[in-house]
């Protein structure tokens, strides 16, 4: 099944997108995005539409217009029962009528039936939204524009329509080209770009781990002491913790691998050369991620489709029978489990008690949407007291709503793989953060001058790791007649150590400062109280005093009504290992559970040399494990530093191993090692 977005027919074929129109504002670590779409019948009949947008889940929609033709409409809150009531009396009364509504299982789409499109009539739909943008692993934010007619599900090849695309981005922060001060940018794409695929931007700040805080001063026309009258302090929190916390990995734990197998998991990672199959890719994965588990702790890997299965019963201690088992069960993962039903693994994992002393770390893979995000992300909230949830979505038609979902009530992280991204940095990162210890006891202290008091409207932060973005919101309310200066303090405990983060910001900033931050300081209000508000809409929310409706909708005007709705096999087992083209996987899955390598004709053609080089160049007396395992260090970072994101876990164990040997060798291991590779690396280089 596929389900085209845009503008289509009742039967979900398209109607000709003309021309798209996008205008995003970046401030801090927040865009703002206008976007109008012109689609035009070039048919002889009357259409019956729908409009369908991939809103991404952690989007605020906050303006909507659809203009027919010489009619424009303009969306704006309305009850919940009165809206419904209305939009049926204009059927019913002939009127053209609007049904906005969100989709019931997935908050990133939401649907408009726009109803009669007359031949040649036009159709120019404008929205806007509001947006937190994702810290990547190399502290870039990342802003996506979806592709309007993204399929989400393509089980084969399907041609995608063309159409021309102007962006414009402002950027407010620390970036360079517009002014003095460097705080201003303009970016666009060349004239003519074939919109095809998403468009992503990466943003990279001066000194990115600063905490800032940027206030928006109130709207004249509101009243004081309300949400929108008052101004709105936004904090943004990014660490970077002490290299003595990042090179600290942990010893224990149980890790539970979530892979999904369905049928568009047998798709291409992106339209390259020599792209990999997603599941050849996640099985390429898996393969690192179980040779840098450590020593002693707990895991199992399920796959899932219309139905799942585990490896194990339950988690089982790894070590290097357990460790071959899985390996063995991976060569014989493919995507053939149908559809995409993820809510059934997560209860069965848990129901499985965890293990004492073993803190459990969920990593859930997948590359489509599922029919019940709400149902799932809740459940992951329930279990947040037991374990953090790493979530990963692989290409474009991945939800946003279930990944970003997923990890932010599972106390995790998310990660897309879209494009030419390499799925193997971006876990093994998540898989630091896993092995690193968390924060805890974090606290936001406010110093205001008298006469201004602050009221939080972010939920108190529960978790922070190293690579973790924490944005806060407050409203700042009453007004100081003296100092207009006013700072916050960020503290916490991390290795027993109290950590303090203090940024000062003025109380009254000058200018139309916008409504960005006042809307996402409303959705955060929102969430700490527990309302669900359909499709996140908030803008009549700001005019309103704080009073919060637990369901909204919006009604169009002019005659036109439209309500907003919250609806609310086996693992083959391959004997064979799986042959692998890159040397760097050939000589990762020849690592031992234990870290070390053995020296053996496999280990010889990895390193393109006979087993006779390997053993006439063997220091005197030096055993063949440590020998072996020190030309695996020698070789990784002689020749593949660029992927030691990848590999670092494995090296590391490795290091530890030699060590632990406690043999006096190790010097002439890594000189003679140098001779027979070419390379030439230090000892402190390998951690020895």
């Amino acid at each position: 099944m596929v389900n085209c977005c845009g503008l289509v027919t009742v039967k979900n074929e398209p109607v000709p997108l003309k021309s798209v129109a996008v205008d995003v504002r970046v401030q801090g670590h927040v865009a703002t995005v206008t976007s109008t779409l012109l689609y035009v019948n070039g048919e002889e009949r009357p259409l019956e539409a729908v409009f369908v947008f991939p809103l991404p889940g952690e989007c605020a929609l906050c303006h909507f217009s659809a203009k027919l033709g010489d009619t424009e409409v303009v969306a704006k809150l309305q009850d919940k029962q009165k809206a419904r009531e209305q939009y049926d009396d204009a059927l019913s009364s002939g009127h053209q009528a609007f049904l906005l509504e969100e989709s019931d299982q997935s908050p990133d789409m939401f649907q408009l039936n726009v109803g009669s499109l007359p031949p040649g009539e036009s159709a120019a739909i404008t929205l806007v939204y509001i947006s937190e943008l994702a810290m990547q692993a190399d502290d870039a934010l990342r802003f996506c524009l979806p592709a309007v007619l993204n399929p989400r599900y393509t089980p084969q090849e399907m041609d995608r329509s063309k159409w021309p695309l102007g962006v414009q981005l402002w950027l407010w922060s620390h970036w360079v080209y517009l002014n003095a001060d460097k705080t201003q940018a303009t970016v666009s794409l060349s004239s003519g770009h074939v919109f095809d695929r998403d468009v992503e931007l990466l943003l990279y700040y001066q000194d990115a781990h600063n905490p800032t805080a940027i206030v928006e001063g109130g709207q004249d026309s509101a009243e004081p002491g309300s949400l929108m009258g008052d101004p709105v302090v936004m904090l943004s929190f990014y660490p970077e913790f002490p290299a003595a916390v990042t090179s600290s990995l942990a010893t224990c734990g149980e890790f539970i691998f979530v892979v999904d197998r369905s049928g568009s998991m047998d798709c291409r990672m992106h339209s390259g050369k020599n792209a990999k199959m997603r599941i050849e890719s996640a099985r390429d994965t898996l393969l690192l991620l179980l040779k840098s588990l450590p020593m002693g702790c707990f895991f199992n890997i399920y796959g899932f489709g219309s139905r799942f299965e585990s490896f194990f019963p339950k988690s089982v201690e790894y070590k290097q029978k357990t460790m071959d088992e899985a390996l063995q069960k991976v060569n014989g993962m493919r995507a053939d489990m149908g559809g995409t039903n993820i809510l059934e693994p997560l209860k069965h994992l848990y129901s499985q008690p965890c293990i004492p002393s073993h803190p459990r770390q969920l990593f859930i893979f997948t590359d489509g949407e599922v029919g019940n995000t709400k149902q799932v992300v809740d459940l992951v909230k329930m279990n947040v007291n037991s374990h953090r949830c790493f979530s990963f979505g692989i290409g474009e038609g991945a939800s946003t709503a279930l990944i970003n979902g997923l990890a932010q009530e599972g106390s995790g992280h998310a990660q897309f793989i879209t494009g030419t991204d390499r799925m193997q940095p971006k876990v093994m990162q998540s898989l630091r953060y896993a092995l690193q210890p968390a924060v805890k006891d974090i606290s936001v202290d406010w110093d205001l001058p008298d006469g201004v008091s602050v009221t939080t409207l972010s939920p108190p932060l529960k978790v922070l790791f190293h690579g973790q973005r924490a944005l806060l919101y407050a409203q700042l309310e009453g007004e100081s007649s003296g100092n207009p200066e006013g700072s916050v303090t960020i503290q916490y405990n991390l290795l027993e150590e109290t950590v303090k983060n203090q940024l000062g910001f003025c109380l009254k900033p000058t200018g139309d400062t916008g409504e960005t931050l006042h809307r996402l300081g409303a959705r955060a209000l929102i969430r700490l109280a527990g309302v669900c508000v359909c499709l996140n809409t908030v803008s009549e929310l700001l005019c309103m005093n704080g009073f919060i409706f637990k369901f909204t909708f919006i009604h169009l005007a002019e005659m036109f009504d439209c309500a907003m709705l919250d609806e609310e096999d086996g693992f083959d087992v391959v004997q064979e290992p799986e042959s692998f083209t890159d040397p760097l996987l050939q000589l990762i899955s020849l690592q031992k559970a234990s870290g070390s390598w053995e020296m053996d004709s496999s280990m010889a053609k990895v390193l393109v040399k006979s087993d006779d080089d390997l053993a006439k160049l063997m220091p005197l007396g030096a055993d063949k494990a440590v020998w072996a395992t020190t030309l695996a260090l020698i070789w990784l970072y002689g020749s593949r530093l660029e992927a030691r994101d990848e590999w670092q876990f494995v090296a590391m164990k490795a290091a530890s191993w030699i060590q632990a040997q406690k043999v006096g060798c190790v010097s002439q291991c890594v000189q003679a090692g140098n001779a027979l590779l070419g390379c030439q690396v230090q000892q402190k280089t390998l951690g020895l």
